[in-house]
């Protein structure tokens, strides 16, 4: 256990001494301060397009740093070689690829605090600055429902750095994995299309095959209910314990299947 937290904090640092996530993170929080001059173009929708933008904000960006950090996890590792040095101390490969994760995803929820806090800080200036009429029947601007969203949002970010951190197990090319994790992240976010693709096609195969993959991908989609809190629309607290729930036993599976890989990997 400690090596895995000793590998997990030289993530943390590595990471965060990366000035490219400082960029994504500072034009993240650009991007919620200017959401509010965008909101201000809007006849009646200033607060509904601020949430909207910030928490869009939040999943794009944490999208980015999951993406092109994750994928570098062990290939970064094997480039610079530095690879046989870590393994020639106590460390366990399984330890390596834990820690990696946990770093990567402490980064994460770091930077996600980061622009939670500046979203709620636009949000509060809204509150004192936009008329009482902007928020008749609607949602107030510092709902703590917001919460909600973000929290699947972080789940989310954590399952795609599961999937990246699986591709680059095995893949050499930082270019191929970062491309099979978006596409993966892509075609999970029609999960509700798979399972209902019956009503679409008649083709038993075609339907098969749909099902399959619906059980197989990772279902994005599932973690996205930004539409349903900026509109002060109810999400379950069963709903959120399913979600993370499912959220943990895909992360687990991931993490189990690239230790498997990186196992077998001969780096001689």
């Amino acid at each position: 256990m400690r090596a895995t937290l000793l590998v997990a904090l030289h993530v943390f640092r590595d990471s965060v001494r990366d000035k490219v996530l400082y960029s994504i993170v500072a034009f993240a929080v650009l991007l919620m301060a200017t959401s509010f001059l965008i909101g201000q173009l809007t006849a009646g929708q200033d607060a509904k397009i601020i949430k909207d933008l910030g928490l869009a904000a939040m999943s794009l960006f944490g999208l980015f740093i999951a993406v092109f950090i994750g994928i570098g996890l062990v290939s970064r590792e094997i480039e610079r070689r530095s690879i046989y040095a870590m393994l020639a101390k106590p460390v366990r490969r399984h330890e390596f690829i834990v820690g990696k994760y946990l770093g990567l995803v402490g980064t994460l929820l770091v930077n996600l605090t980061v622009m939670t806090a500046a979203y709620y800080a636009v949000l509060l200036y809204m509150a004192f600055t936009l008329p009482e009429s902007a928020f008749a029947g609607r949602p107030a601007a510092m709902d703590p429902r917001l919460l909600i969203a973000i929290a699947l949002i972080g789940a989310e970010l954590a399952l795609v750095t599961a999937v990246a951190l699986f591709w680059s197990t095995f893949s050499s090319s930082a270019l191929l994995s970062a491309a099979l994790t978006a596409g993966l992240w892509v075609a999970g976010q029609f999960g509700s299309d798979l399972r209902n693709f019956d009503q679409v096609v008649q083709s038993p195969a075609a339907v098969a095959l749909a099902r399959g993959l619906y059980h197989v991908l990772p279902n994005f989609s599932a973690f996205d209910v930004k539409m349903q809190v900026v509109n002060g629309l109810p999400v379950g607290a069963g709903y959120v314990a399913v979600t993370l729930g499912y959220a943990v036993v895909y992360i687990a599976m991931l993490i189990v299947a690239a230790v498997l890989i990186f196992s077998r990997r001969d780096f001689k």
